[in-house]
């Protein structure tokens, strides 16, 4: 008889049930590691990370680059489209779920979001670090052959369309993460930033920084734009929890410009005596 096992059909993840319980794990193997045998309490969470996504245990230098970009992402900030979304959702009183989801939903797309991420990532496949091929594809934008659900890109991936310089945030975790690199991306992108920036007419933008941080990782594009997502969740889950608790009239945007023209004040409720007698 066939191990009842083989129907996972998964190279993530294995498990051992209870004697007593075929539902429960007695225990569970990560790429070939018992996670709560070996790795919990000897592995950091950026450690268990990097193996999850990409099956082997991280060098010192991929996880100090790892971490590094995981608190630069984790919380984009109050201005941030992801975490504004979940902002109005905590304002609103939506559940926690709904929150999250609505960062996901807003911090998906291609201004900033997870999907440039993706075509940053697609650039470096294509680019690697020779600045002639850079010029030539950022100036010559590739076209869709298919219908997507993606709009086409109306700027270069991984730089900001709006910014008028690269701002200090990005500069500063630039330098920190290229002297954390095990690989030759992000000290490359920081040698030809100002180049680049010349050729397409905007600043290097956050994006564009963790693109090249996850090709040093040695990430495909679409785990790039995975593990984006989900690095920048806790700014999002903080910042709606605290807006749920302020309600709307300390939400930190617009409130200055609500006015009544016509405010019929507090509402009284008729004296019951009063309307009883009519």
């Amino acid at each position: 008889m066939a191990d009842k096992r083989d129907i996972f059909n998964t190279r993530i993840w294995d498990e051992v049930p209870e004697a007593d319980n075929p539902f429960a794990a007695a225990a569970s193997f990560c790429h070939g590691y018992d996670v709560y045998g070996d790795l919990l309490g000897k592995a950091s969470w950026i450690e268990y990370l990097y193996l999850l996504f990409l099956g082997e245990r991280p060098s010192s230098q991929q996880a100090a680059l790892l971490e590094g970009l995981a608190v630069a992402l984790a919380n984009p900030g109050i201005r941030d489209h992801s975490v504004h979304a979940a902002m109005n959702g905590g304002v609103g009183g939506s559940t926690s779920a709904s929150c999250l989801m609505a960062a996901l939903a807003v911090g998906a797309g291609q201004l900033g979001g997870a999907h440039e991420i993706y075509r940053a990532m697609e650039y470096w496949n294509s680019c690697g670090r020779d600045i002639k091929t850079w010029e030539h594809l950022l100036r010559n934008p590739p076209q869709e052959e298919r219908i997507d659900i993606w709009l086409p890109m109306e700027h270069a991936p991984g730089f900001d369309p709006h910014g008028a310089s690269c701002s200090t945030p990005v500069r500063q975790t630039l330098t920190y993460l290229s002297a954390q690199s095990p690989g030759p991306h992000l000290p490359w992108l920081s040698a030809q930033r100002v180049l680049l920036e010349s050729i397409t007419g905007s600043p290097l933008a956050m994006s564009g920084v963790a693109a090249a941080a996850f090709h040093d990782l040695k990430l495909s594009a679409e785990q790039g734009e995975m593990l984006y997502l989900l690095l920048r969740l806790p700014g999002a889950a903080v910042h709606a929890l605290e807006q749920k608790d302020y309600g709307w009239r300390r939400f930190p945007f617009f409130t200055n410009a609500l006015h009544l023209e016509n405010d019929p004040g507090p509402v009284v409720a008729p004296d019951k005596e009063t309307s009883d007698a009519k």
